[in-house]
Parts: structure tokens; sequence; C-alpha cells
């Protein structure tokens, strides 16, 4: 296997992904904005580059990180809360600038289902995005900066609610009262799973697709959280009376139908 794979952004799911994809055979570069976390990477044989992406710059030797590679996984989640708010499409605007100049042909672009904003009902890649949240409304707009360069070929991954060790949403929601929305169905992705998605993108050239990454199965709120909450010792939450079937239900026709992807991990 001759590939080398570019994970940017060796974070919660970076790591793991990079990790994995050594274990397969590949060649892989992966990039911190950590000086400590470098010599980690380096004893799990992934080539370690510190790397630094703002708005206005980016510090590091970016060149050297992409000029190597075959495919580039672009894992770069935006952070738009609190101080460090950022435009996030100024930043994938000069990635682009920089992947522009090397050899690079094939991206994988790690984005979120935020951008269907509030769409109800049943949600697959056909669906037209609707964002609402800033978040939502800059990943979708990053996205389309690679997806419209035909030079590339580009495949757009939409997570749900990311799970797995030390993340779960139940642990901010235990003990909280009056929450709304209970019958409205979760849209979950398990670690695992996210990274059996990339894999694949790679392994089978699944390349210039848009595809959801979320569990297929969809309980609502109150019964799911409720029950995560008594198998971790939590407080339950606590939430209002409401007979409503609000929400969406996001599936994957590519993942499901076209690639018969079949997901390992339980939520």
């Amino acid at each position: 296997m001759s590939s080398t794979i570019g994970v940017m952004g060796c974070g919660w799911l970076g790591l793991p992904l990079a990790y994995s994809l050594v274990h397969n055979g590949y060649k892989v570069y992966g990039s911190t904005t950590s000086r400590e976390k470098l010599a980690h990477l380096r004893q799990q044989d992934i080539v370690p580059f510190q790397i630094g992406l703002s708005e206005d710059k980016i510090e590091g030797a970016i060149s050297e990180f992409l000029r190597h590679l075959d495919v580039l996984v672009i894992n770069i989640p935006p952070r738009l809360r609190g101080k460090t708010k950022e435009n996030y499409v100024q930043k994938m605007q000069l990635l682009h600038v920089e992947v522009k100049k090397t050899a690079v042909r094939k991206v994988i672009f790690v984005s979120s289902t935020s951008v269907y904003g509030n769409v109800e009902g049943e949600v697959t890649e056909d669906t037209a995005p609707q964002p609402i949240t800033e978040s939502g409304k800059q990943l979708l707009a990053s996205e389309n900066i690679f997806v419209n360069d035909r030079d590339l070929q580009t495949t757009i991954i939409r997570f749900g609610g990311l799970i797995g060790p030390n993340r779960h949403p139940v642990t901010m929601l235990s003990g909280r009262q009056n929450l709304s929305n209970g019958k409205a169905p979760i849209n979950l992705i398990h670690l695992n799973d996210c990274i059996r998605i990339i894999s694949s993108v790679i392994r089978n050239s699944w390349w210039g697709e848009v595809m959801n990454g979320v569990y297929p199965e969809h309980p609502n709120k109150q019964k799911y959280y409720s029950l995560e909450a008594k198998k971790r010792g939590l407080q339950m939450p606590d939430y209002k009376v409401d007979n409503s079937n609000k929400g969406k239900k996001v599936h994957s026709k590519v993942l499901l139908n076209v690639k018969k992807f079949d997901f390992t991990t339980t939520l």
C-alpha cells in the first residue's frame, strides 16, 4: 500500500484515525498545534508537523506537510464560542491556497450535520442544507471552497453528534431541568464508526461524494439520555411534557444504499 495520508488536526478524532491508518499500512503525516504532542505522534509512526492555522496566516511547514500527500483529511472544527471566535472560512481559504500549490488532488473534508439546520423529517444527502448557526453556515461555506474546485476530488463527510471515549452529551445534560424537545430523535455517531467511514472512503476511492455519517437508529432524546444517565450512574435529565415529534432523522443514502456500509459500534 503506497498511499500517503495527511491528517490535518490530530485531536479527539484525528489522532485515533491516524493510528488506525498507520495500523492498516498507510504512511501518515499528522499535524498538531501542540509541540508537546509531536514526540507522541512520532512514537506512533506518524510523521509529525506542528502547524497553526489562523484567519490571516499559517504557521509551520505547511508546504512540506502537503507536498508528500496522496490524500488530505481536513479535520479542523470551527472555534466559534467564547473569546476564541474566528473566521473559519478565511482559515479554509488560506489552506485551500496552500493545497493548490501542491499535487494533492484527493481531499476529505470533515463537516457536520449542523449544515442542515432545523430541517425536519427525514434528511439525506439530497436535502438542501439550511444552516442557522454560525458554525453551520461557516462549515457549509468551507465545504464549497473545496467542492467547487474542479481540480480537486473532494468528499464531504457530515458527521452527527460525536460520542466515544470521554465524550458524550449526557454528561452535560445530567441533572438539567425542564429540557425541551424530549421526543425529538437523536443523530449521533461513535468515534469508531467515524474512523471506519473515513478509512472506507480512502480504501474504496469514494471521491466526489457528500455523505452523512450518522448511526441509523434514532431513539428520542428523553428515552436515550435517561438510559445513558442511568448506565453511568448520573442524575437523569428532566424533560418537559411534550407530545410533539419535531426534529430530524439524518440518514446516509450514500453509505447505506450505495456503499453498503455496516455500522459496528452501537450507541
